[in-house]
């Protein structure tokens, strides 16, 4: 997903949970704005240009979700987890 959009950034406690996920590898339940559900492995954080993405590998592809593109997260550890932005 290609975008010239000005990134938000998330909330700490969210972004937290994230990188738990990415050190445990879990796999996810994400929602994405767009209405796209993925099930897929957490693997990293990566920053590139003041912009934050979860790296996921879903069924074998790599892939990078902007941070402020996902609406929520769920796995059994945490429960869901609705993305909010920074405070």
């Amino acid at each position: 997903m290609l975008t010239n959009e000005a990134y938000t950034p998330i909330n700490c406690d969210d972004y937290d949970n994230l990188e738990l996920a990415c050190q445990k590898k879990w796999m996810l339940s994400l929602a994405l704005k767009d209405g796209e559900k993925l099930k897929a492995e957490a693997v990293d954080m990566v920053s590139r240009k003041n912009v934050e993405y979860l790296e996921i590998n879903l069924s074998g592809e790599a892939r990078q979700l902007r941070l402020d593109h996902i609406a929520s997260f769920e796995h059994p550890e945490i429960g869901t987890v609705v993305m909010s932005d920074a405070d």
